[in-house]
């Protein structure tokens, strides 16, 4: 029996601080730069980027 699903990691081949937006990225099939600016974007707009990425950094298993 396989696994062929995807899994939410954290990324450590695009790991700046955490690794979160890199597994984000990985995950999305999206650069990791444009997560981290959505990320930043988030946190001068609302400030729930940064708590969203405190909470995912904790809950996020490593790959």
């Amino acid at each position: 029996m396989s696994n062929d699903y995807k899994r939410l990691t954290r990324s450590n081949s695009n790991k700046v601080l955490c690794g979160v937006c890199g597994g984000v990225g990985e995950y999305l099939g999206l650069d990791p730069t444009v997560v981290r600016l959505l990320f930043i974007l988030f946190s001068f707009m609302a400030g729930g980027g940064i708590l969203a990425y405190l909470i995912m950094a904790i809950v996020m298993p490593d790959e």
